[in-house]
């Protein structure tokens, strides 16, 4: 599910502003962008995530300042300087490449970083995971609403196809006795003439293949399930309810199949619409 909340907290040293985007996704995708010295807190956070939520793809990014307050300079990570150089000294040699400059060297990401000597880790890990606690409970809350409109859209469709089940069994087109005229209408139009026993035969025979009671019975089936899932389950159900959809559709299919009058085609086409909305719902489902 799509979401977005941002959080922010200070100490006397510094301040920073928690973001999180959520989108849909059939699993769980964390990344994270966090300040160098930061990074070792990413692994305890990534299981705070997984604690919460089950699904989707989250960008979490952390910005860290510092107060005003507090003393500035520039930090020069001569280490990852020298080592950039040492990794360019072959082809320097060979004539392949130039020297690098002092310009060239500052513009690498991670060579100069302002301030960061000044933070040191441990006092912020606290607060920073306080924060991010609370960052989850926001994003949690935005799903939540969204959950709402979500769940409302998914109820009204699955009344629909609860109607529409209905509507075929009610439809006088499937019962013995209007299989039995209609067959004897095609029949007298063809200008042929059949007995009434061989005609009863037959229309028992087509009563029987055009019988849809067995599908009809597991799309009510299927609709318990999915009430269930929407009411009665706790935790994840997205992906349960995305299996669902696939034998929604194979009944659907089936009744399109055996449809022999223009009502019953019409439910089958309004039926598989429906259930492919309720697939793209169900993507944004927990």
């Amino acid at each position: 599910m799509t979401g977005f909340a941002r959080i922010q907290g200070q100490t006397s040293t510094a301040n920073w502003t928690w973001e999180v985007r959520a989108v849909n996704g059939r699993g769980l995708d964390v990344r994270f962008r966090l300040p160098g010295f930061l990074s070792h807190m990413e692994e305890g956070l990534r299981k705070q995530v997984r604690n919460r939520l089950k699904r989707g793809n989250l960008q979490i990014s952390l910005q860290l300042e510092q107060e005003a307050k507090a003393e500035t300079g520039v930090f020069v990570n001569l280490d990852l300087a020298r080592e950039i150089a040492v990794q360019f000294a072959p082809l320097i040699d060979q004539g392949l490449v130039r020297r690098p400059s002092v310009d060239g060297l500052l513009a690498v990401r991670g060579v100069l970083e302002r301030n960061l000597q000044v933070f040191e880790a441990e006092p912020l890990e606290k607060p920073l995971i306080a924060d991010f606690e609370q960052l989850l409970d926001h994003l949690l809350e935005v799903r939540a609403s969204e959950g709402q409109g979500t769940f409302n859209s998914l109820a009204t469709m699955l009344a629909r196809i609860e109607e529409l089940v209905r509507q075929c069994r009610n439809n006088p087109a499937l019962e013995p006795d209007a299989i039995l005229k209609r067959l004897h209408d095609q029949v007298k139009a063809l200008g042929e003439t059949i007995s009434p026993e061989r005609l009863a035969q037959e229309a028992a025979l087509l009563a029987v293949k055009l019988d849809v009671n067995e599908e009809l019975d597991r799309l009510e089936s299927h609709l318990s399930a999915a009430y269930t899932l929407l009411e009665g389950s706790e935790g994840a159900v997205g992906r349960k309810l995305e299996f669902l959809t696939q034998e929604f559709s194979r009944e659907a299919n089936t009744l399109c199949a055996k449809s022999n009058n223009q009502q019953l085609t019409e439910v089958g086409l309004e039926l598989k619409t429906l259930i492919d909305q309720i697939k793209e719902q169900a993507a944004n489902v927990e």
